[in-house]
């Protein structure tokens, strides 16, 4: 298990980076309106780290101290051969926690080979439960078949499974209790996530649609007690959990507008073409994709890039729904 007290991820801000979020891929077989344009541009393979990369960068952090890692994309279960690299990061014995982010669409075939491979926990984001709805938010899914890999899921029995769900205002915030229902049944976490403006996007206004989550609280509130386990930070995450009373269900509440949670920030990203990124809401980063690709490159030139990244990690981030966004790469590239 990873030592906390060994991490040598610590920032300018004293917090110690211990939770790597890492792309495999910004491919997906969605096109959510919140996350990507309907027409993309996608990275050029070539451009794009091998898995034997994505594994040495994987193991260089938990090297410096890291013990979670989170496989995000774009869609990480569409990338050829993934399943062996997460069985390559689950055979990793100081790593504490392989988790996952997915649309759910490849569940149904892949939960448990997944499960098998190493895999922790896993967030699925389900946004509607209306086939219509769900069809026009994401564009290309089929509610069906993403339901169908959440039960498949469930059925393997991992340590956390959790529905994200971003809501919009007049296109879902009408099915926030049936999507905590639908957690509820389960037995499995959900979490509301207030949408980020990340990229150019022309399907919505943000500022119109925007729901903060003091919002959905209260109306969650109205149907279910919520009793509350504190504040984000740590293995939670920059969710603000609530217990459903009587059960196991945790409802999340993600606010990167209305509740800052930067000075709780544990957490690196390492896109698909490995650019690590500080801040989620910034643009200060470092290219290990040069490092690892560089003529006379060695391991200790890696961790040391990544050592030395720490001094460039921000305070915090701004986000502004009224303004043109500052951060022009959507999220899909952004990495989860």
């Amino acid at each position: 298990m990873t030592d906390a007290t060994n991490n040598l991820l610590v920032d300018r801000y004293g917090r110690s980076i211990d939770y790597v979020r890492l792309s495999v891929t910004d491919r997906c077989d969605f096109r959510c309106v919140y996350c990507m344009a309907e027409d993309m541009t996608f990275a050029p393979k070539p451009s794009v780290l091998t898995l034997e990369e994505l594994e040495e960068v994987a193991a260089t952090f938990v090297g410096l101290g890291v013990g979670k890692i989170r496989i995000s994309g774009g869609e990480p279960l569409v990338r050829n051969n993934i399943l062996s690299l997460l069985e390559r990061l689950g055979d990793m014995p100081t790593l504490n926690e392989l988790a996952l982010t997915t649309n759910g669409s490849q569940l149904l075939r892949l939960a448990s080979p997944i499960r098998s491979a190493g895999v922790n926990s896993i967030n699925i984001s389900l946004d509607s439960l209306n086939p219509r709805k769900f069809r026009a938010l994401t564009r290309h899914g089929n509610l069906e078949q993403v339901i169908a890999g959440i039960d498949s899921a469930v059925a393997q029995g991992f340590d956390r499974l959790r529905i994200n769900a971003v809501i919009l205002k007049g296109r879902n915030d009408d099915e926030v209790l049936d999507l905590v229902g639908f957690a509820y049944q389960r037995g499995i976490d959900i979490a509301f996530i207030e949408e980020m403006p990340l990229g150019l996007i022309d399907e919505h206004d943000r500022a119109l649609s925007f729901c903060a989550s003091e919002e959905l609280q209260s109306l969650v509130r109205s149907h279910y007690t919520l009793e509350s386990l504190g504040d984000p930070g740590g293995s939670a995450g920059p969710a603000r959990y609530f217990q459903l009373s009587g059960s196991s269900t945790r409802v999340g509440f993600i606010s990167p507008h209305s509740h800052n949670f930067c000075h709780l920030c544990n957490r690196v990203r390492v896109t698909a073409e490995g650019r690590m990124l500080l801040c989620l809401g910034n643009e200060h980063s470092v290219d290990l994709r040069a490092v690892l690709r560089a003529p006379d490159r060695s391991s200790d030139q890696l961790r040391q890039a990544i050592v030395d990244a720490m001094a460039l990690k921000p305070e915090r981030h701004y986000f502004d729904l009224e303004a043109e966004p500052d951060i022009v790469r959507f999220m899909s590239v952004t990495g989860g």
